[in-house]
């Protein structure tokens, strides 16, 4: 009797990914579906960091998909396993953000070998389509990838296969290659269509990826950190926590030695206060208002101008005096100061 064919599916939970899933699960091929978080997707931080903006709680669009699927999914964060030297130092380069495509699909496709190695599996698969994304998903960038993870001739991208040439499993009979697809370019209406014919109705519309690595505002404050860092000296990296801080509140260069975190929501405070260790934390007192955060040595100037930033977005904001404590190394001092009105000044200091 024929061993069982076994294979290692890359899964976001996005509609390609699922369909790529569904298509390979209903060939009668055994799948375990993995899925990496390395600290940049939108929706599981904004589920880590207690919900969104607005309050709700995005699910794990990945989870959701196995569930519905019946496909056992192996959770994997690789946010501190290297990861983070990568995206400062990406070997192919960036998108038009801060976004190392290349890098990251080369890096996620070493550790789904390492898997499927572990687990006895045949090939990896992906909802990649050829064309969708102008780097990642080119032609000569999906062979690429494919040897640099070790995995040529392993990785089945069952949404392209046909437009692709034959995987070692379509050519050992193992995967039908005549009930994959032959899809390209960045039009979804197949995919939509697809899902129809599946009787798949679950599943999150396409918008265009959830990496906050792709986001300009995002990137910017990425890039600072990088910037300033290496300004003042020190080695040019991103550290595990500034992935939570980069993407809460709003962040302003005082100078280039001292930058502000002004939280936004209840959420945003706790986080910001939960990193106050070695920042300096302030408050208005007496009054609602957001958490803040100060990191580097300010000026007396520096020191009154966050103060009156974060006395602006309080409730006292239009009092024509606050009261905004500084605590710092166990010490606390009351700032009494007026609310920042110059809001094009404000908005130019804004990263």
């Amino acid at each position: 009797m024929a061993a069982a064919v076994k294979a290692i599916g890359m899964i976001s939970g996005g509609l390609d990914s699922t369909l790529a899933l569904a298509l390979v699960k209903r060939q009668g091929i055994e799948v375990k579906a993995v899925n990496f978080y390395t600290g940049f997707c939108i929706t599981e931080t904004q589920r880590r960091k207690g919900g969104r903006p607005d309050g709700t709680i995005p699910r794990n669009e990945a989870l959701r998909a196995g569930a519905d699927l019946e496909v056992e999914v192996e959770y994997v964060d690789v946010s501190d396993d290297g990861y983070l030297d990568l995206i400062v130092n990406p070997r192919y380069g960036y998108g038009a953000n801060a976004n190392p495509c290349v890098d990251c699909r080369v890096f996620m496709m070493r550790r789904a070998r390492e898997i499927m190695e572990r687990e006895g599996a045949d090939f990896v698969f992906t909802g990649e389509v050829l064309g969708q994304r102008p780097k990642s998903q080119r032609r000569d960038t999906l062979r690429l990838v494919e040897r640099e993870s070790g995995l040529t001739g392993r990785l089945l991208r069952p949404l392209s296969a046909r437009l692709l040439p034959p995987t070692i499993p379509e050519q050992e009979g193992k995967v039908d290659r005549s009930r994959l697809l032959a899809i390209s370019g960045r039009s979804r209406q197949r995919q939509i269509e697809l899902a129809r014919e599946l009787g798949l109705t679950d599943w999150p519309q396409p918008a265009g990826g959830c990496c906050y690595l792709t986001d300009e505002s995002f990137s910017r404050k990425f890039f600072d950190v990088l910037d300033a860092r290496e300004a003042a000296g020190q080695e040019r990296r991103i550290r595990k926590e500034d992935i939570v801080l980069l993407s809460t509140g709003r962040h302003f260069r005082l100078s280039p030695r001292v930058k502000l975190l002004v939280g936004r929501t209840e959420g945003e405070n706790a986080i910001l206060g939960s990193y106050a260790g070695g920042r300096a934390r302030l408050a208005a007192r007496d009054l609602n208002g957001p958490v803040a955060l100060v990191e580097g040595e300010p000026t007396w100037e520096e020191r009154v101008q966050a103060a009156r930033i974060v006395a602006r977005y309080g409730k006292g904001k239009d009092l024509p005096v606050v009261a905004v404590e500084w605590a710092e190394d166990g010490e606390v001092e009351v700032l009494e100061v007026e609310p920042w009105r110059d809001e094009a000044a404000l908005e130019a200091s804004r990263i």
